[in-house]
């Protein structure tokens, strides 16, 4: 469910602009429509996704256990799921800015698409290292309980005390040092996710991250931090890119939720078709990640050739383009499907003999995506 939340963002905050050549351009409405910069604390749910994934993570770790596998044939099972959509996106996407360059595709276009499909893919390479410290979070589990996840928490704080404390500092450094948090951050949520699966968060644990995670919020807007979780364009500070502690303070409020959410969930799904629903968007969850922002490129692509369209190819400047958009969410939902249903089958089990080669598939997977961002780049 959490990657619902993710690509509905994703599809509100992008702005796909056609210029006079028919190319598509982005643009952030978050950055015409302040006001609106709030709404991302709802819709940016990837610290949801981090914590089902620790959760996910230390429940296989415990049955491979188990079945007395170690650990590095545990992670390579893990890693190579992982791989396999990103392999197919990036060499699909590929393909597609040469064949498109030939056909005559206007080149922002393509360059457009290419960084929008690989941008968000840093998430995987995030997930696949704080999955591999799955063996970590559980031994600080063990020792501190659902507490461990202040160690990561600290160290993003730490961080940002260096970035932007009273004092002088070497500006270069600072910002080498808050990539860092790219790690700590969403270690966070991941720690949390192992707690989970051990029975540390009570509704009362939930609770406390809820209004801790909330004040934390306020508190660092009031400091000074940028209220939106998302990057916006020619913002002077970030809380995503690095990540700032905004985003630890939101993912406990997130995750306080979600504990307390749980029984009125459970009961939900409870019942068959709700149940069947969740069941069958978890099997393709990373499908439709890799693929989502495709989708809503070929929609606009497809529009681009009729002209201006509000909501899909005009500039995300004012109130009725966010309406607008929303009327556009079913077709690119629809688009998504049909990629999806056509590429779910990457997300399956390799044989055991391919998963002695996964470390040279995923290695195939970089390799790939290195050569679509090599190739956005030349159509600069």
């Amino acid at each position: 469910m959490a990657v619902c939340g993710v690509v509905l963002g994703h599809w509100l905050v992008t702005g796909l602009v056609r210029g006079e050549d028919g190319g598509l351009r982005t643009a952030s409405p978050l950055q015409s429509m302040p006001d609106l910069a709030a709404a991302s604390w709802l819709l940016n749910t990837l610290a949801l996704f981090f914590f089902v994934g620790g959760c996910v993570a230390a429940r296989g770790r415990r049955r491979s256990r188990e079945r007395g596998e170690r650990y590095g044939h545990w992670l390579r099972v893990r890693l190579a799921r992982l791989a396999r959509p990103v392999l197919l996106v990036a060499a699909v996407w590929g393909a597609a800015l040469v064949l498109g360059a030939l056909l005559g595709i206007p080149a922002e276009t393509l360059r457009t698409g290419a960084l929008l499909t690989l941008q968000p893919l840093w998430f995987i390479v995030v997930y696949a290292a704080v999955t591999a410290l799955t063996p970590l979070a559980e031994a600080a589990d063990r020792r501190w309980g659902a507490a461990a996840a202040l160690l990561p928490a600290a160290a993003v704080a730490a961080v940002d005390l260096t970035r932007y404390g009273p004092w002088d500092r070497d500006p270069v450094f600072a910002e080498q040092l808050a990539y860092a948090n790219v790690l700590t951050a969403w270690l966070f949520a991941h720690q949390l996710g192992v707690s989970w699966n051990s029975g540390r968060l009570s509704p009362s644990t939930g609770l406390a991250l809820l209004l801790g995670g909330a004040a934390g919020l306020l508190a660092l807007v009031h400091f000074g931090y940028p209220v939106s979780a998302v990057g916006v364009p020619g913002a002077e500070r970030s809380n995503a890119a690095p990540p700032s502690l905004l985003i630890p303070a939101l993912a406990a409020a997130q995750i306080g939720a979600a504990v307390l959410l749980r029984a009125p969930l459970e009961r939900l799904l409870s019942r068959p078709a709700p149940w069947a629903a969740v069941a069958g968007l978890n099997l393709c969850a990373l499908t439709v990640f890799c693929w989502h922002l495709t989708a809503l490129v070929l929609v606009a692509a497809a529009g681009a050739q009729l002209g201006t369209i509000p909501g899909l190819t005009d500039a995300p400047d004012h109130p009725a383009w966010a309406a607008a958009r929303l009327a556009w969410l079913l077709p690119i939902a629809a688009v998504l499907a049909a990629i999806t249903a056509a590429a779910r089958r990457f997300e399956d089990p390799w044989s055991r003999g391919a998963l002695r080669r996964s470390a040279v598939r995923a290695a195939v997977a970089l390799a790939a995506v290195g050569f679509v961002a090599a190739a956005s780049t030349l159509l600069q």
